[in-house]
């Protein structure tokens, strides 16, 4: 790992961009890093674009200002990138962006017109739908960051789920994490 790695959420009011920003530096906490999460909203709404942020770092963390160059990018509603410049900052070749949708990686990069970076994708809501329910892709694209990174371990996120929801939810939570981290995959 880079001294420190930089993350950006994309999602809408409601969707969790925020919890999965939380779940992921809570869990690298625990695995011995150093860690900033935090929201970016006003008068957010339901259903609203909201940014969340995270840094993972192996070295305390002095910088304190929302994320211009993300290193990840993880996008919870693919609607967005009709509305919302998902893909700035995105610079570097080993620079990584996380997308909810069920086409190949290849046409979201044509999609968002971005020449570096690696892109995957993860059907995260059809995943969400089927164990829980309910069209909330937080936990699916968190484990899709797992497997894109490999920046915590999975059973640092099981231990972070267990911890954050009741037991039933929390199996649910998982089921969709270890199946998203199956399922994402990169051009």
């Amino acid at each position: 790992m880079d001294k420190m790695l930089e993350f950006r959420w994309h999602g809408r009011g409601g969707q969790g961009a925020w919890t999965a920003s939380e779940l992921l530096a809570r869990t690298a906490i625990s695995e011995g890093k150093y860690i900033q999460s935090f929201p970016e909203f006003g008068p957010e709404r339901m259903g609203a674009p909201v940014t969340a942020f995270t840094r993972i770092s192996t070295e305390p963390i002095r910088l304190h200002c929302a994320i211009y160059d993300p290193n990840v990018v993880i996008v919870l509603d693919n609607t967005l990138l009709k509305t919302v410049p998902v893909a700035a900052g995105v610079n570097r070749k080993e620079d990584v962006i996380i997308i909810n949708s069920t086409e190949e990686p290849a046409k979201m990069r044509d999609t968002l017109k971005v020449t570096k970076g690696k892109v995957w994708t993860v059907p995260a809501t059809e995943l969400a739908l089927k164990i829980l329910g309910a069209p909330i892709t937080n936990t699916a694209m968190l484990g899709a960051v797992a497997k894109a990174t490999g920046i915590v371990t999975m059973t640092g996120i099981e231990k972070t789920v267990k911890e954050r929801f009741k037991a039933e939810l929390a199996d649910k939570n998982m089921a969709v994490v270890k199946q998203a981290y199956e399922e994402a995959k990169h051009e």
